[in-house]
């Protein structure tokens, strides 16, 4: 960003000083040339002289032809058009305010942008190009701004492999996506340099588009040992659930049975559509692997893909599955029987004790709906600071889902609970608090229990939950 300086206002001075472009504002960052240019322009609108303070103390001359390089920089960002324009004549004497005529290309005066688009095609090149592509693609968002990244697409098909290679490089994601896109629209990749940006670039955008293009790119080399692997092999479960969809046109179905058991749902629905094609049955192999509940091998994406492909029946394999060593796999059995809708409240109800947080988790999801029935003193004793936190979130959950009085009181409990997150969520649970329509309570401990919450509440608001509650009048 801006060194040295606030912000561009403080620029703009500082060129009208004289001060070198290059020691005033980072020539190679973008914001810094917007705020430049968005600074000289509201200043002169907005600033309650007619003149801007560096006008004041240093006059544009008539005769842009003598300006230097930093005061040119103003005469491009200036409130009159005709200086806008007879400056983008003088701009090609510098080099370094090519940034400001790629923010002219959008300018909002017509004679203005269409000299500038004239500079910029004369003057843009390979070279120049790699350094402006930040910039042209924050000016591309803009009404008009589309010159820029057309202009930028037809140099940058005419460069080198070298220079496309820093591009794919750049830390900015915008420019990586553009960059791909342009050698996915030319064909400049390979299908296995395709995948390995697919699975070695941190940005989904670019996953999605270079994981699309090498299936795609198959077609022309069949390089399926250079590409499956990487894809397979990938963090992203788009990019793994791609390459497992393309085990089936390169003849190898069998190998996507391993990915049944992916942790990912899309990977595991991918596996199951190409064993499915080749004559498999993915619920008999679920079924299969489920069937010994004391494998501490057991991966816990067979336990949850049983669910995603079984029926209620399957139920009878999952519950074993609830005491297993291993905490991903008990909650994906608790997820698994809540899919197929056999969440039993009584067999599930020791688990909202269980150490792992994603356990308890997963078995307050599955008891929601029988929340009313579960014992409320039993819930409560769940929400004592010396339960570890986890416990405490899954039992006031239930509570909270409960309502009536036993939700106030846990609510009201909590609103000293050393964990912040929890706290707020039981103020919340407080101030939305209403009497449950037919509910039996005492009045005295509902008012109680609001006064305890006062600070919570306007004097008003208190007085009408009480009213509401037969806790005062």
């Amino acid at each position: 960003m801006l060194e040295d300086v606030k912000d561009g206002t403080a620029a703009a001075e500082r060129l009208a000083g004289g001060a070198p472009l290059r020691d005033t504002l980072d020539v190679t960052d973008p914001a810094d040339w917007l705020a430049l240019d968005a600074a000289v322009r509201e200043v002169a609108w907005y600033h309650p002289h007619p003149v801007p303070p560096w006008e004041q103390s240093a006059p544009l001359h008539a005769d842009l032809s003598r300006l230097g390089e930093s005061r040119l920089a103003l005469a491009l960002c200036h409130r009159d058009g005709r200086i806008r324009q007879e400056a983008l004549r003088q701009s090609v004497r510098y080099p370094g305010l090519l940034p400001l005529v790629v923010i002219r290309c959008a300018d909002w005066a017509g004679p203005v942008r269409e000299h500038a688009r004239r500079v910029l095609g004369e003057t843009l090149d390979a070279g120049s190009a790699l350094d402006l592509v930040p910039l042209i693609l924050r000016v591309g968002r803009r009404d008009r701004g589309a010159f820029g990244v057309d202009a930028l697409g037809q140099v940058l098909r005419r460069a080198s492999r070298g220079q496309f290679a820093v591009l794919f490089a750049a830390p900015d994601r915008a420019v990586r996506r553009f960059a791909y896109r342009l050698a996915v629209e030319d064909r400049l990749l390979r299908s296995a340099e395709l995948a390995r940006a697919a699975v070695t670039d941190q940005d989904s955008v670019v996953q999605d588009l270079c994981a699309t293009a090498a299936l795609a790119a198959l077609g022309e080399d069949d390089d399926y040992e250079g590409v499956l692997p990487l894809l397979l092999s990938a963090r992203n479960p788009r990019t793994r659930s791609a390459g497992v969809t393309a085990l089936r046109r390169a003849e190898r179905s069998k190998e996507a049975e391993p990915f049944l058991r992916d942790r990912s749902a899309l990977v595991r629905a991918c596996a199951r559509y190409v064993v499915r094609q080749r004559g498999g049955d993915p619920a008999a192999l679920y079924r299969e692997w489920c069937g010994a509940p004391d494998d501490p091998a057991l991966p816990p994406g067979a336990v949850i893909g049983l669910a995603e492909c079984g029926n209620r029946a399957d139920a009878g394999l999952l519950r074993p599955l609830l005491a297993h060593p291993a905490a991903g796999v008990r909650a994906r059995a608790v997820a698994g029987l809540r899919a197929l809708d056999c969440a039993d409240a009584e067999r599930l109800r020791p688990l909202l004790d269980d150490p792992a947080a994603g356990v308890v988790r997963e078995t307050a999801a599955a008891l929601l709906p029988s929340a009313g029935e579960l014992p409320a003193d039993w819930l409560l004793e769940r929400t004592g600071s010396e339960r570890p936190r986890h416990v405490r979130v899954g039992a006031f959950r239930l509570l909270d889902a409960r309502g009536g009085v036993v939700a106030l009181r846990a609510a009201v409990g909590l609103l000293q609970d050393p964990d912040v997150k929890l706290r707020t969520w039981a103020a919340q649970s407080v101030q939305r608090w209403h009497p449950s329509p037919g509910e039996r309570h005492d009045g005295a401990e509902v008012g109680e229990l609001l006064d305890r919450s006062r600070h919570l509440f306007s004097d008003y608001v208190l007085r009408r939950r009480k009213w509401e509650a037969g806790a005062g009048s």
